[in-house]
């Protein structure tokens, strides 16, 4: 049997030509577009899309909701125009499902994840879970189940040494023992999604005014505007009441329960 690709069969149709199959049975929620439109971002678009010849796709879909996300108008294609109805239903299953076949190597994989993070990459974008590369880059096969019935103590966190000009980048996640923060937008219910990791907080705790001047050393006392303008004009005026709508519709969906207790603080002066 002889097998052939051709590279020059790779096409570039606008988006708005490719359809998706109405019966695609695998979905792709928002988290999974989100990821995928981050790695298109980082590493470009290296698998084209296949399509039938009236542009329905075979493969492909959730790579167009990404592209989509991202404002692209145009996808790299591959027409396999010699499939037949039948095969093109049969071959959007199989290459979804054939490549949750294999298993991972634990090992070299929790080796090549702290590799990487040694060298700083951004983790978020291999497409594991938080949880799964919390356990990944502590893994250690001398207390896995096999060599110890699944009773021993998880190793120590390897903390790397900071760099030298520690910064923190959009998208970092950071995990403080039992605490979680992230370097992200509070009306995001995506970044929100993210760093709650599938729990949920029973204090929603707020301190309102926003985005004011104040630092941290300009006390009452001194320089301070401390009148009826405080906490009403501003530094930025494009955010206002939307902003803390956005972030309260966040925390809501997102981030608390049902039942949550909500605080909140605010200036004296302001408080009637």
């Amino acid at each position: 049997m002889t097998l052939s690709f051709a590279p020059e069969r790779i096409e570039t149709w606008p988006l708005a030509k490719l359809q998706p199959y109405a019966s695609n049975p695998k979905a792709h929620d928002d988290d999974q577009v989100a990821k995928l439109a981050a790695s298109m971002a980082e590493f470009g678009w290296t698998v084209p899309c296949l399509v039938a010849e009236d542009g329905e796709l075979i493969a492909g879909h959730g790579r167009v909701l990404a592209a989509t996300r991202l404002g692209l108008t145009e996808a790299p294609v591959i027409v396999l125009g010699h499939l037949s109805e039948a095969q093109r239903r049969a071959y959007r299953i199989a290459d979804n499902k054939l490549t949750e076949l294999g298993n991972w190597d634990q090992a070299l994989l929790s080796g090549e994840l702290q590799s990487l993070l040694a060298d700083d990459f951004d983790l978020s974008l291999v497409g594991f879970s938080d949880g799964e590369l919390d356990k990944l880059l502590t893994f250690d096969p001398e207390t896995t189940e096999g060599d110890s019935g699944g009773k021993g103590s998880p190793p120590p966190v390897t903390i790397p040494e900071p760099p030298r000009n520690p910064a923190s980048r959009t998208g970092d996640l950071w995990i403080l023992g039992d605490h979680r923060l992230l370097c992200g937008d509070s009306t995001s219910h995506a970044d929100v999604r993210r760093l709650m990791n599938g729990e949920r907080a029973v204090l929603f705790a707020t301190d309102p005014p926003y985005l004011v001047d104040y630092d941290g050393s300009n006390h009452p006392t001194r320089n301070k505007d401390w009148s009826e303008s405080y906490g009403v004009t501003w530094d930025d005026s494009s955010q206002g009441a939307e902003l803390y709508d956005n972030f309260i519709a966040a925390a809501v969906a997102e981030a608390i329960t049902d039942d949550a207790a909500w605080y909140c603080c605010t200036a004296a002066l302001s408080a009637r």
